[in-house]
């Protein structure tokens, strides 16, 4: 209930009315029965916007860390998050990634429409990164098509680090279904995973204009956080003069 109050009462007039979202390719995602939707990630507007456009309720695989992020907007996203019913999830390992995977495949068993991120993570500089296996997990196992989806211009109106958005137009582009079909009874082949993987990465390729870049956004995250904490165990200490003043 309170996800249709959100979309056509509190929060969805007003993202259309700030961001003037346009879709493209309705026609591609089906009027009833199960489906995932696979898209890029720019930006927290994402899970937001989507469902601005579509008929149907879309139920999202988001990070937990967005049901904690710091914040008046922080907050703002978690309280949307929680209310619409999206599902928490926990990248902390294994086990964890398996039971995102079962409730998934929960919400398509109900015939629902599923939203997932393939790169994990928020692009960290607006291109497209490879994609993780578990969309591919999801789809074999529950047999649904993936309609791919790129989100356009979401990382200028809200790029990582920026506080609040920007006010501009943006473009939900829906590509035609990919179906996986004939991967059937080999879908725990590791070497299957990865190319419905990339198959899916490929498909939002072409919708979106990205810059691939063939590693995990995640990595190169954790490459850049490093970088930042070497050189600042690594700059020189400003020393004082007798007034207080670094010299």
């Amino acid at each position: 209930m309170f996800y249709y109050v959100l979309k056509y009462v509190l929060l969805g007039p007003l993202l259309r009315l700030l961001f003037r979202p346009r879709a493209e390719g309705l026609e591609h995602l089906p009027v009833k029965g199960a489906a995932i939707v696979a898209g890029n990630h720019l930006s927290f507007a994402d899970p937001l916007l989507m469902p601005a456009v579509l008929k149907r309720r879309i139920t999202f695989l988001a990070k937990a860390e967005y049901f904690t992020a710091p914040g008046p907007m922080g907050r703002l996203i978690a309280l949307v998050l929680r209310g619409a019913g999206q599902i928490s999830v926990d990248r902390s390992g294994r086990p964890a990634a398996q039971a995102a995977i079962r409730e998934g495949r929960g919400v398509l068993m109900k015939g629902d429409l599923l939203a997932i991120y393939p790169e994990g993570t928020r692009s960290p500089d607006g291109r497209l990164y490879k994609g993780k296996v578990g969309v591919a997990v999801i789809a074999l196992d529950a047999h649904v098509p993936v309609i791919p989806c790129a989100m356009v211009g979401t990382f200028q109106i809200w790029p990582p680090g920026r506080v609040l958005p920007r006010r501009r137009p943006i473009v939900i582009r829906f590509g035609e279904p990919l179906d996986f079909s004939r991967y059937a009874g080999t879908e725990h082949q590791e070497a299957v995973l990865r190319a419905v993987t990339d198959e899916i990465t490929y498909a939002i390729l072409r919708l979106s204009g990205q810059e691939y870049v063939n590693q995990y956004a995640a990595d190169v995250k954790a490459g850049q956080a490093q970088g930042r904490r070497r050189r600042s165990s690594t700059a020189p200490a400003l020393r004082s003069g007798p007034n207080g003043r670094p010299l």
